[in-house]
C-alpha cells in the first residue's frame, strides 16, 4: 500500500546519487517534488524527465544548504507558492578528504561541518515550523554507517555523521506532542559520486573503493527512505541502518577476487 501519492516531498542534494534516486522513487509513487541542489542544470533535466514520465508537479531550485540566507529565501518562496512540505528529506551531504586529524585540511573540515551539520540545521529550522503549524509532516535525515563506527582517517566526517544521529534524536524529542515524525537512514557503502567528491575529483582512486565489492546503489537507499516514509502515520522509524550483504561493519567487507 502506498501512502505517498499526492504528498509534497522536498529533497536536498537532489542533483545526483541518493537524492536523485529518491526523486525518481517518490515521483513513481505519485508524489509532487521540490528538488534543491547547487547544480540547477542537473535539476532542470531531472525535472523535465520526471514530469514527462509521471505527470507530477516538480519545482527545481538552486540551493546551497550552507547559505542560511539562501535557505530562508527558499523557504519563503515555497510559502509564497503555497507548497507546504509533507516530507523533508535532508540528503545534502559530503565527505571531503581523508587526512589524519593532526594533518587535516581546514577547508575540508569547514566544508563537511557546514554542509552535513549546519545544512541540516538551516533547512530544518526554516521548514519544520510550517509542519508544526499544520501538525503534520515527516523529516528524514540521511546519515551514514560512519555515524555509528569511527574508522581511520574518517575523523571529522565521522563526527558530522554522529551529529546527524544526535540531531535526529533531538528533533524527535523536541517534536513530542505533534504528529511530525523524524527518522534517520544510515547507509553503509553506496556506489555514487561520494568517493569522487571525497578524493577531490580523483575518479580512479574513488573507483578503487568499490572494486570487487557488491555495494549498495543509490536506488537501494531510496527504497529504504520510501519504506520509512510509507509506514503508517502512527509508526515512526527513528533509525534504519542499511548495509550491502558484502559489508558487516566499517571494517568487514567481502571483496571478490579479480
Amino acid at each position: 500500500m502506498s501512502r505517498i501519492k499526492g504528498k509534497q516531498v522536498i529533497i536536498t542534494g537532489a542533483s545526483s546519487g541518493i537524492g536523485m534516486a529518491c526523486a525518481e522513487k517518490f515521483a513513481s509513487a505519485g508524489a509532487n517534488l521540490v528538488l534543491a541542489a547547487r547544480r540547477l542544470e542537473r535539476l532542470e533535466d531531472l525535472k523535465e524527465n520526471l514530469v514527462k514520465r509521471f505527470g507530477i508537479s516538480v519545482v527545481a531550485r538552486r540551493l546551497d544548504v550552507r547559505d542560511r540566507a539562501a535557505v530562508e529565501k527558499f523557504s519563503g518562496e515555497l510559502e509564497a507558492l503555497s507548497i507546504p512540505p509533507d516530507v523533508l528529506i535532508n540528503n545534502a551531504g559530503l565527505a571531503s578528504g581523508m587526512d589524519r586529524l593532526q594533518e587535516g585540511d581546514f577547508e575540508d573540515w569547514d566544508r563537511m561541518i557546514d554542509t552535513n551539520i549546519k545544512g541540516i540545521l538551516n533547512v530544518s529550522r526554516f521548514l519544520i515550523p510550517g509542519m508544526v503549524a499544520r501538525n503534520s509532516g515527516h523529516v528524514v535525515n540521511v546519515g551514514s554507517l560512519a555515524g555509528h563506527q569511527v574508522y581511520p582517517r574518517g575523523n571529522v566526517y565521522n563526527a558530522t555523521k554522529f551529529a546527524v544521529r544526535a540531531l535526529t534524536e533531538g528533533m524527535s524529542v523536541d517534536l513530542l506532542g505533534t504528529n511530525i515524525r523524524v527518522s534517520c537512514v544510515s547507509p553503509g557503502a553506496v556506489h555514487t559520486e561520494f568517493s569522487e567528491v571525497r578524493f577531490h575529483g580523483d575518479r580512479e582512486r574513488s573507483e578503487k573503493v568499490y572494486k570487487g565489492y557488491a555495494s549498495l546503489t543509490a536506488e537501494d537507499v531510496a527504497e529504504a527512505v520510501f519504506f520509512i516514509i510509507n509506514a503508517p502515520e502512527h509508526v515512526n522509524i527513528l533509525e534504519m541502518v542499511v548495509l550491502p550483504t558484502a559489508q558487516r561493519n566499517v571494517y568487514c567487507w567481502h571483496r571478490e577476487e579479480a
